[in-house]
């Protein structure tokens, strides 16, 4: 996500430097065409390209409604993951004590060293997921022993990292922790149990909605056409304007290389802006900062643990935040 007020021109330059150099080379063969070679025909009445330009105009604002959903979508829900980390960890940590509440269930009472270990255990899976679940999503299995593998114990890791889905098998897991502290250990009475399967459901249902963006591709035909459109339409501009400005004399022909290269690229620019819009979960420099959520949830979630020895929130590289 870029964080600055205002975009780099440098970045903007970056970006756009192609596009401007095909449409000025084309302007100006045109403008050569029909000034030094003398060949009018060229030339097309503005009208025509006007309600083109209208008619692309809608079409792309269209579209980019459409991508900005999908980016807004994407960020609530992962807003959502944010808050419901928080809400796992401390229903961990309150719900589960020493006290042996689970009715029928005979148990000593945990010791503090095992409380510890359930705590961490609970918290740190939760963070692994929410790891897992970033990698599922950006397609990069290869960094799980870096970002996933630490918050695993290694037999864990190993077996979750197989599945084809591992943040669904890791709420598959907390499931099953959950069963143990109930019915063996105690640890949880039945209200306690629903509640924190309660939130399982809402982060499978969060998960749920990352994945529905994420394998749903925005409709090509809309995303295709937009392309196409804008395109003959910086095709047709050219054309159109430069009958206009030949009623100003001839020498003003040339003023249809600056007015087409700016208007042709500012069309280019919000088609690209809503094209890079459509899947927020790409690791481009617009899309949701998931890394940074999952290390603002780490830092969260470790710090009601106790730990101090924690790593610090990310920081933005060349104004991204990825």
């Amino acid at each position: 996500m870029y964080i600055r007020n205002n975009l780099r021109w440098r970045l903007i330059w970056k970006g756009a430097w192609r596009n401007i150099l095909i449409f000025t080379l084309y302007s100006l063969l045109v403008c050569i065409i029909y000034g030094p070679i003398d060949f009018h025909s060229l030339a097309i009445p503005w009208q025509p390209v006007a309600t083109l330009g209208i008619a692309v105009s809608f079409y792309i604002g269209f579209k980019n409604s459409g991508s900005y959903d999908r980016f807004w979508e994407g960020r609530q829900i992962w807003g959502g993951i944010v808050n419901a980390s928080r809400t796992w960890a401390i229903q961990a940590l309150e719900f589960v004590t020493s006290v042996v509440d689970a009715p029928g269930v005979e148990a000593p009472a945990a010791s503090a060293a095992e409380l510890t270990d359930r705590h961490r255990c609970l918290v740190y899976r939760h963070v692994a997921w929410c790891n897992a679940l970033r990698l599922q999503l950006r397609r990069q299995p290869e960094l799980w022993d870096t970002e996933v593998a630490p918050f695993l114990q290694a037999e864990e890791s190993e077996k979750m990292r197989r599945f084809r889905n591992p943040p669904a098998q890791l709420l598959r897991q907390q499931a099953a922790d959950l069963r143990i502290l109930r019915e063996e250990r105690g640890l949880l009475n039945d209200f306690q149990h629903v509640t924190m399967m309660n939130s399982l459901e809402q982060l499978y249902t969060l998960q749920g909605g990352c994945e529905r963006i994420k394998n749903t591709p925005f409709p090509r035909q809309y995303a295709f056409f937009s392309y196409v459109f804008v395109w003959l339409f910086a095709a047709l501009l050219p054309l159109g304007l430069i009958g206009e400005f030949a009623q100003m004399g001839p020498d003003h022909i040339w003023l249809t290389v600056p007015f087409s290269v700016l208007v042709s690229w500012v069309f280019n620019t919000i088609e690209v802006v809503g094209h890079t819009s459509e899947n927020p979960f790409e690791n481009q420099m617009n899309d949701v900062p998931m890394t940074a959520l999952c290390r603002s949830i780490e830092i969260d979630l470790r710090e009601m643990l106790g730990e101090t020895d924690i790593p610090p929130k990310l920081e933005p590289i060349n104004d991204i935040l990825y």
